[in-house]
């Protein structure tokens, strides 16, 4: 079982829906507890997000396109912040969701050093980290309406661009979306095998560039950007 999100980038356009509905959820939750925002309304406010939407800009006008690229915890099945852990408070579980254990958890940063998505949050006021849970505490909640059951992120998006399944399910949500349109692997390099996958634009425009560089497509420039670890 590998639970997981496919994240259309045809569809996406950058709203931020996603990452407030995360916010909301997590600091609302009963598994994960309030991860608030350190002095919200004051001068030196700090935002907290486990889900942050980067943008690029692709192609020379008029045929140039935003590209939103939604990143969050990519639950990977070789996990470098679970191998890290000296304390054993990241770990895997069987059905492929990474997760912290707040009781294990000391706080050292080991696993955000070790994550190369910058997924993960530190909770100054307890000490310990946090990140994307898939919203475990919602799709396994059986009070809820089984529509309900899946992450806050895929809830809130208005343009349906997130999918939830399980990608060993060749008839998942996730499964479908992704079959022959999903990009490489977010830094495939590192060989940490990322669940959650991105789909490609159907229509991406050239990267025109200088001679004797070649031309590159959307997909060779968002994979190039994966590779070098650049975001905005």
């Amino acid at each position: 079982m590998r639970l997981g999100l496919a994240i259309d980038l045809d569809t996406c356009v950058g709203c931020h829906a996603c990452a407030v509905a995360c916010k909301e959820w997590n600091g609302e939750s009963l598994m994960a507890g309030p991860l608030p925002d350190y002095d919200a309304y004051g001068k030196e406010a700090t935002g907290t997000w486990l889900n942050r939407i980067r943008h690029y800009e692709c192609g020379t006008y008029p045929e140039n396109k935003t590209v939103n690229v939604p990143m969050s915890c990519m639950h990977c099945e070789d996990a470098a912040c679970v191998t890290v852990c000296p304390t054993g408070a990241s770990y895997k579980r069987p059905d492929g969701i990474v997760l912290v254990d707040a009781d294990k958890c000391m706080g050292c940063s080991y696993c955000a050093w070790a994550c190369p998505y910058g997924a993960r949050e530190l909770d100054q006021d307890e000490g310990t980290m946090r990140k994307c849970t898939l919203c475990v505490d919602r799709i396994y909640d059986e009070r809820l309406p089984e529509a309900d059951r899946q992450p806050a992120c895929v809830l809130a998006c208005p343009t349906h661009a997130r999918a939830f399944g399980d990608y060993d399910d060749p008839d998942s949500d996730v499964s479908r979306a992704a079959k022959g349109r999903s990009l490489p692997p977010m830094l495939e390099k590192l060989g940490y095998k990322p669940v959650n996958q991105y789909l490609a634009p159907r229509q991406a425009p050239e990267i025109k560039m200088q001679p004797p560089r070649p031309k590159k497509s959307l997909a060779d420039y968002i994979r190039d950007w994966a590779g070098a670890g650049k975001g905005s």
